[in-house]
């Protein structure tokens, strides 16, 4: 049998590119089903003494040629057949309704002035009932026999996965419609599983729904073969997301996920949107509520430089920032190819195409003196939002120097042109490296905030203060990543070693509430929520990839690492603001005198390129910096 449809669907596509049906094709079979529909009605009239009917056979013209033109308006014939679906339905049903209303309308007109004539071109009119309804059903059935046939036979179905679609309401039902239409989709609907009770045991075109305690088990995946789940329910709240998913990686199952209703194409959902989950779905958190009226107020028309643009949290600062109608955006960074990439995004964003002639991007470093001050010269910025920095441990220790010139005197650079052209705010951002700092890099941010919170007066200086930022270049979820596609290993420096986490999006969020809520010498930290294990994290990026095969080890410690990160924000060191996520931060307060002191001494260092008597200043300015597992622990005795 299977032999006979093939060939049937061989001899219907298998001539036509791609194996599609010409459009003519289509329109001369619907005309077919038109006239043989119009014979059929007649005969039904007529089946008992056909020869004793008075019907004309050469008046069988005028039907078919207002459903020509019918056809012709509502374009029955202009898509895939293989792909019918609802509204393939519609445009029949008002085409053929469409035809159906012309011919009766116009036979009572005709036949106020010219009864002869009605009943000289048209039939009567339970006939034009009759086909109206002949030829709906059959063009309707025409298209979806097509498409199961064409499913029958060219669909793939050895390569298909075994799948559960975890939502039952609009979300699901709208997943499986799109993917029993996707001759190329690689997923076997076996069950739907819903947390709703009154769903649960009825069915989706013949497929049961399941409550979680009956699906979500080792017995059932095994007894269905599921290989894949995919979360279908838009609307889920972020908590109840990451339970499901954690649910589907016990389980030793590929979980994918539909985006939000809003994301959808035209209100449509296509199969490459069913996308993969990723790590930041398990470690993110509800994202901080913005005061949006105070944040529109500091940005809204006025001139805003970014530095460290083209970064992970530079490049989101800039996105965010313009939402809220900056008279100019101008971002800065050093990195030719990271900025090309960058400009070229925000020119193409959607949202953004209306406000090329608000954006601006700059090449240059920020420890140059010459070409920072043309740039404050020539934008006279309102805001600034400083990102640009070095912030990688282990590089950091090797090149003290580097880390010092851009990460002090680059911020101290920005901070005194800032001063100097009467910026209204500044706000830097930080690490939590450092609070009590282990390595170069934290203590170079330490006096980065020394600097500035020491520079009050008619700029306001605010600090932001982040812990680890998923997804962010040279983080360990990207290396995660690069090492999990190149086959493994994974590479954890210690099994006991934990870290916070946020998002981009909310570090993103901390520093427009901070730039929007700070009055001047102030820094912020964010509450970091749980830590995480990191030895743990990498397990559960292997779940994801399903590739339990790929081994982690581990490196030991690099130099200036810590075991445990500093909790940024407690009652002891901490006082809280009007957002519960952000707290104003308790730290000792320099003097300007003082500060400017300790920096020149650090520049006489800094000259001699000397790293020993370089980090050796470090510790005097910042007392707190003990060096971990690094050659300038030495200095610490």
């Amino acid at each position: 049998m299977r032999k006979i449809i093939t060939r049937i669907c061989n001899f219907i596509f298998g001539k036509h590119k791609n194996n599609t049906l010409p459009r003519y094709w289509i329109l001369t079979v619907d005309m077919v089903i038109v006239v043989l529909a119009y014979v059929v009605a007649i005969l039904m009239l007529y089946f008992r003494d056909i020869s004793a009917s008075t019907f004309d056979w050469s008046r069988i013209w005028l039907v078919p040629v207002i459903y020509f033109l019918a056809f012709l308006i509502s374009k029955t014939y202009d898509g895939m057949l293989r792909y019918s679906g609802f509204n393939d339905i519609e445009k029949i049903f008002y085409a053929c309704t469409g035809a159906l209303s012309f011919l009766i309308i116009s036979k009572l007109v005709i036949r106020q002035f010219s009864p002869q004539l009605a009943t000289d071109l048209y039939p009567r009119y339970v006939t034009l009932i009759y086909h109206y309804l002949i030829t709906m059903v059959v063009m309707i059935i025409m298209r979806f026999s097509i498409r199961r046939l064409y499913n029958e036979v060219y669909k793939n179905v050895a390569d298909k996965m075994n799948t559960i679609i975890y939502g039952a309401g609009d979300g699901g039902t709208m997943l499986m419609r799109t993917l029993s239409q996707d001759t190329n989709s690689k997923f076997r609907i076996k069950a739907f599983v819903d947390d709703n009770p009154k769903r649960v045991g009825t069915q989706i075109n013949t497929i049961k729904i399941y409550s979680p305690k009956v699906a979500m088990t080792p017995e059932f995946i095994e007894k269905f073969d599921i290989d894949v789940m995919i979360v279908a329910i838009p609307s889920l709240s972020q908590e109840r997301n990451k339970e499901i998913i954690e649910q589907g990686l016990a389980l030793n199952l590929i979980v994918k996920s539909i985006p939000a209703f809003d994301k959808w194409v035209d209100g449509k959902l296509s199969t490459s949107q069913i996308q993969d989950i990723k790590i930041e779905d398990l470690l993110g958190r509800k994202p901080i509520i913005l005061g949006k009226s105070n944040v529109i107020r500091e940005i809204n028309e006025k001139v805003v430089l970014v530095t460290g643009a083209a970064g992970s949290i530079g490049s989101e600062i800039c996105r965010q920032v313009m939402h809220y109608n900056p008279t100019k955006l101008v971002m800065l960074d050093q990195a030719e190819s990271p900025l090309y990439d960058f400009q070229f995004e925000m020119n193409n964003t959607p949202d953004f195409t209306n406000m090329k002639d608000r954006m601006a991007f700059v090449i240059t470093n920020v420890k140059d003196p010459v070409r920072m001050r043309e740039v404050f010269e020539m934008y006279h910025p309102q805001v600034v939002f400083h990102a640009a920095a070095y912030k990688h441990v282990p590089f950091m220790e090797e090149n003290a120097y580097e880390a010092v010139f851009v990460n002090v005197f680059g911020t101290k650079l920005v901070a005194d042109l800032a001063i100097e052209y009467g910026v209204e705010k500044f706000v830097m951002i930080s690490t939590d490296k450092a609070v009590n700092p282990t390595n170069v890099m934290g203590a170079t941010k330490r006096i980065a905030e020394i600097y500035t919170q020491s520079r009050q007066g008619q700029t306001k200086f605010i600090t932001t203060r982040f812990g680890n930022v998923l997804g962010s270049n040279g983080s360990v979820v990207p290396l995660f990543r690069k090492q999990i596609d190149q086959g493994g290993p994974i590479t954890v420096t210690d099994r006991r070693i934990t870290r916070y986490f946020m998002t981009i999006p909310e570090a993103c969020s901390l520093v427009l509430e901070a730039g929007s809520i700070g009055e001047g010498g102030d820094i912020f930290v964010f509450d970091m929520g749980e830590k995480v294990k990191i030895w743990d994290l990498a397990e559960k990026m292997r779940k994801l990839a399903h590739r339990p095969e790929i081994e982690i080890i581990e490196t030991g410690l690099r130099p200036g690492e810590k075991l445990y990160e500093e909790v940024l924000a407690n009652e002891e060191n901490t006082i809280k603001t009007e957002n519960e996520k952000i707290m104003h931060a308790i730290v000792r307060k320099y003097e300007t005198a003082e500060v400017d002191h300790m920096i020149e001494q650090l520049h006489v260092e800094l000259e001699t390129c000397d790293p020993m008597k370089i980090v050796a200043q470090m510790k005097v300015i910042v007392p707190e910096f003990k060096s971990n597992n690094s050659v300038f622990s030495q200095l610490d005795h």
